[in-house]
């Protein structure tokens, strides 16, 4: 069948053709994700796609409800002594990773270590660790030498990077080297061995998970698996994924296009296919310059997007016009630097989004840099990111600068971005990206607003005033304090533009209607999901 062909390419031979039309397929779950993750490595792979991957493999010792709300997961229980100083977590009974071996606390002890090198909340989290040590195979302790009050947020959040339990051998190599087997204690095993870069990769249930015995909310609760296998199936093409879940041979896309929202809202398809928002955070996009190389280490230059940036423009182009049954608009503009339904957003600095492009040309003229050369990388693999992009791209050349795109998929972005080189030497200049709304919640695990140099994220602002606001944020004692600080950030960055926002949207997903138990929340989670 030429459309089987074309959804599975490469992974086509690895999948029976029989199978298709045995009744166990309805033992199996065929997912579509937006993306290729590439490196499995849930810790030094920043991407959602990644953080998704590790949700189905990996166990968490908090879950996070869907009001964002840290509950037990893998602990029993914790206690906190000595005026917070001391905490003590219990592992629940019966906790194995997928190769058989016990769950003790020294693999609990590596894993915060490993991570704690890399995510912005653990390095927080870290620097006020006196001790770890583990009490016994189920007790670890964390002794502190100053209290840390958001440590169960830290443990439970769903932001990349999350703090997934591995074993103790794979949690004790590099934090900066990627780790390249995923051996979890989750409701799901990785296949590895059928592992199609690329193109397909494949979990089974994990019979000996053991659900906590509470109803499932985003993250936390009871993850109850009930399909025997999970596929997912990449498949870049948009028209070909669309007549995949049409025909039955997908059930679930997570990022339609928006052109084809219409297609799924009527007739024969609508009877069919389901479309709906199970993020309500939405989905915040950004422009990151590379503050090292020139002409964006010049701080005047990244004002000057800042000046000519229309968000709606880019929104349009990323989601369109229409909307869904409940939110007929799916975009929206006047985003600062937190997401605008959080406690941490403000109205501080919005006026510098001018959408004028005289304005910024002046500013541009001013700064020495008119027709500096820009070499943008954009993932064409991803139609969200490819269309901001081109907008992208057609904004910087009216400003005056000299463009150049360079096409690439995700995960090469995700691995050329990590290069400091200078543009002559493969370097790059910037690129366009989305976060969730809950990653710009507040300052613990927003990465991209982090101005600390050599260790923030790819881009590598240096702003020490932006640092200082976010350690008083965690160091507030009340939710005016942590306002306060949140706003003088936003101004900060505004002066600074360690990134220029470009709007948010609400991506709806796309599954069969004989799917039911989807949850809603961030990110697309695969327990509790059963078939009718």
């Amino acid at each position: 069948m030429l459309r089987r062909h074309l959804m599975l390419g490469a992974a086509a031979s690895a999948l029976a053709a029989p199978a298709l039309a045995q009744p166990a397929q309805n033992r199996v779950l065929r997912y579509v994700p937006h993306a290729n993750p590439g490196n499995i490595d849930p810790f030094t792979n920043t991407a959602f796609v990644a953080r998704d991957h590790a949700m189905l493999v990996f166990d968490q010792l908090y879950g996070m409800d869907e009001n964002f709300r840290p509950r037990p997961q893998m602990v029993e229980g914790h206690v906190v002594e000595n005026d917070g100083l001391l905490w003590r977590f219990t592992l629940r009974e019966g906790l194995r990773f997928h190769d058989g071996v016990p769950v003790r606390g020294r693999d609990c002890i590596a894993s915060i270590r490993r991570w704690g090198r890399r995510d912005a909340f653990g390095q927080v989290l870290m620097s006020r660790v006196a001790e770890m040590r583990e009490e016994s195979d189920r007790v670890f302790s964390i002794r502190l030498h100053r209290p840390f009050p958001k440590m169960l947020e830290a443990f439970g959040k769903v932001t990349t990077s999350c703090l997934f339990v591995m074993p103790e051998r794979l949690a004790n190599v590099d934090p900066f080297t990627n780790i390249t087997e995923a051996v979890g204690s989750g409701p799901y095993r990785f296949l590895q061995n059928e592992w199609v870069p690329g193109s397909r990769l494949a979990y089974a249930r994990n019979p000996d998970y053991i659900p906590r015995q509470e109803p499932p909310s985003m993250t936390a609760g009871g993850k109850v698996a009930h399909f025997d296998r999970i596929e997912w199936h990449i498949i870049p093409d948009a028209s070909t994924a669309s007549a995949a879940l049409q025909s039955g041979e997908v059930d679930w896309w997570e990022q339609p296009t928006a052109d084809l929202f219409p297609l799924f809202l009527r007739g024969a398809a609508a009877r069919n296919i389901r479309v709906d928002i199970i993020n309500n955070t939405g989905l915040i996009g950004i422009f990151r310059p590379n503050h090292v190389t020139t002409p964006f280490n010049n701080p005047a230059v990244r004002r000057a997007v800042i000046t000519a940036v229309n968000q709606m423009d880019f929104m349009t182009a990323v989601i369109g016009t229409s909307g869904i049954e409940g939110r007929p608009d799916l975009r929206r503009e006047g985003i600062g630097f937190f997401a605008p339904e959080s406690p941490s957003a403000s109205d501080v600095g919005l006026d510098r989004l001018r959408k004028n492009i005289d304005a910024a040309r002046a500013e541009l003229q001013a700064a020495g840099a008119m027709g500096a050369r820009l070499v943008l990388l954009n993932a064409t693999d991803l139609s969200s990111i490819n269309a901001a992009t081109l907008v992208g791209a057609d904004l910087f050349r009216r400003m005056g600068f000299n463009v150049e795109l360079v096409a690439m998929d995700w995960g090469t972005l995700v691995a050329r971005r990590a290069s400091r080189n200078p543009l002559d030497q493969g370097g790059w200049s910037g690129f366009f990206t989305f976060w969730s709304g809950i990653d710009h919640w507040n300052p613990s695990s927003h990465a991209a607003i982090r101005g600390h140099g050599e260790n923030a994220w790819p881009g590598w602002p240096n702003i020490p005033a932006i640092e200082e606001q976010r350690d008083a944020w965690f160091d507030a004692p009340n939710e005016a304090a942590e306002r306060a600080a949140t706003r003088e950030m936003q101004r900060i960055a505004f002066e600074e533009v360690p990134y220029v926002p470009t709007g948010m949207y609400y991506q709806p997903t796309a599954y069969r209607r004989n799917l039911t138990g989807i949850l809603k929340g961030q990110p697309p989670l695969f327990w509790n999901v059963r078939r009718v």
